[in-house]
């Protein structure tokens, strides 16, 4: 249920961060400021529709959409993906696919707190909120 996600939500730890900018291409500086921002995640739900706002001093971002559709996202390193955010079981599952490459989201609730596990080719990234 996307209702268990529908909090704020806010970093407090990462894992291989850095590595996986440097897979997507990022540039240096702007993965120094990517590695010491700890930004809040804000879900909510409209109707059918799914919110997700990303807060930080670095940049903000909001996505919309509706689940297991596809919506053009615009992600803060400015990549432009096709992506469907679909509800397996408990966990929130959020693709993202651009130029013939694939991110997958995966966002779960543990004691508490929001877990997401990203992996993309050979890089797996965790974050705890």
């Amino acid at each position: 249920m996307v209702e268990a996600f529908c909090a704020s939500w806010k970093l407090t730890d990462s894992h291989n961060f850095d590595e996986y900018m440097k897979a997507l291409g990022v540039g240096f500086a702007t993965r120094q400021v990517g590695n010491v921002t700890k930004p809040t995640v804000i879900i909510s739900q409209d109707g059918d529709r799914v919110v997700i706002k990303t807060q930080s001093t670095f940049k903000n971002t909001e996505i919309c959409f509706k689940l297991g559709e596809e919506f053009e996202e615009t992600t803060p390193d400015d990549r432009t993906c096709k992506s469907v955010v679909t509800l397996d079981g408990n966990k929130l599952v959020h693709v993202q696919k651009w130029d013939g490459k694939e991110t997958n989201f995966v966002r779960e609730i543990k004691d508490g707190k929001m877990i997401m596990m990203t992996e993309s080719g050979n890089f797996a990234v965790g974050c705890r909120f």
